[in-house]
């Protein structure tokens, strides 16, 4: 009964946090809204036109796109950390986000002019790395240290074949630049439709695996003589990370450290409990990326910093909490 009462004020909290910064997002931009424009362009759009244009047509996509892109990096961080015991496993250090990198700097190169195609060679991209980061670590065994020696591995192949492009194409490297920082600026509500599919199905299918994965810490021996059948369940988690980062990638970009930094705050406040943890990390990606977008429009407006950006400072200082806390216990 304790632990249930926990559990619903930390969830409740946490969605309360949630409604307030994305409130906060969609009343606050680079355009000055008064209160009564912002109430007119939510409820009386036809008397407040220009106020409901900025909020559909802008605040709006970048409110969703900032939940899903959150909530499905965030995801993908926390099922890689599980499936390797490694507190560093994100999309970005595996090679997901290389993989979806190069596919759209060759999709640059090759046809310029098809902008259409980049979410879908960004999704291409980040899936075939996961399928190779499988393969590889299915002929080693397919233990935890062969999925990340195997995606280090193509992380530096695929960064490799970007610079490769990059010298060769300067046009291609100048397009590519926007994706490579990640933001939220270019997105519109019908680029969401399909991965906001995917990134729920990837956390129904973490929601089934979360037993499974709660064994993981006990050790791949262990994990196997409680019942849990490791080499299926690690193929499964890594299948649903790299489809949930792929979906979050397809129109954000390479955001970097959301998938790194979150499921460390989750899985203290959860005690380390893998269902609480893949509930909450979905809903705590979505708030920092969000509450960075929102500081990145505010902070020099009229301009704006590319949320990709902030997330990657905030990566700094977390590194820094991460190293001198392993220090205090050493």
């Amino acid at each position: 009964m304790k632990t249930a009462k926990r559990d619903a004020m930390l969830y409740g909290s946490t969605l309360l946090l949630l409604c307030l910064v994305s409130l906060l997002s969609l009343r606050f931009g680079s355009t000055y809204l008064t209160w009564r424009d912002f109430f007119g362009g939510l409820f009386a759009p036809t008397t407040h036109k220009t106020a409901a244009v900025i909020l559909g047509s802008v605040r709006l996509p970048r409110l969703l796109a900032g939940l899903l892109a959150g909530a499905g990096l965030a995801l993908s961080g926390s099922l890689l950390q599980r499936v390797t015991d490694n507190p560093l496993a994100a999309p970005g250090v595996l090679g997901i986000n290389a993989g979806a990198g190069f596919f759209v700097i060759l999709t640059l190169a090759l046809l310029p002019t098809a902008r259409l195609l980049l979410p879908l060679a960004a999704f291409g991209g980040a899936m075939l790395a996961a399928w190779l980061i499988l393969l590889l670590s299915a002929r080693f065994g397919f233990d935890k240290l062969s999925v990340m020696l195997g995606g280090v591995a193509l992380s530096a192949l695929f960064g490799a074949g970007i610079s490769f492009l990059s010298v060769l194409d300067t046009d291609a490297l100048a397009s590519y630049t926007d994706f490579s920082v990640g933001g939220l600026q270019y997105v519109f509500l019908p680029d969401l439709a399909l991965p906001a599919v995917i990134i729920g199905l990837c956390f129904v299918g973490a929601m089934l695996l979360s037993r499974s994965l709660q064994r993981f810490c006990l050790g791949d021996t262990l994990a196997a003589s409680l019942g849990v059948n490791v080499r299926r369940v690690r193929w499964m988690a890594l299948v649903l990370a790299a489809a949930s980062a792929a979906a979050a990638v397809s129109f954000a970009g390479l955001l970097g450290y959301v998938g790194l930094l979150v499921p460390h705050v989750t899985r203290k406040l959860t005690h380390s409990n893998a269902r609480r943890e893949l509930i909450l990390s979905p809903l705590g990606g979505a708030i920092l990326l969000v509450s960075a977008d929102l500081t990145g429009r505010l902070l020099f407006a009229p301009s704006e910093v590319p949320v990709g950006i902030l997330t990657a400072l905030l990566g700094v200082p977390f590194f820094l909490i991460l190293l001198f806390g392993r220090a205090r216990h050493a």
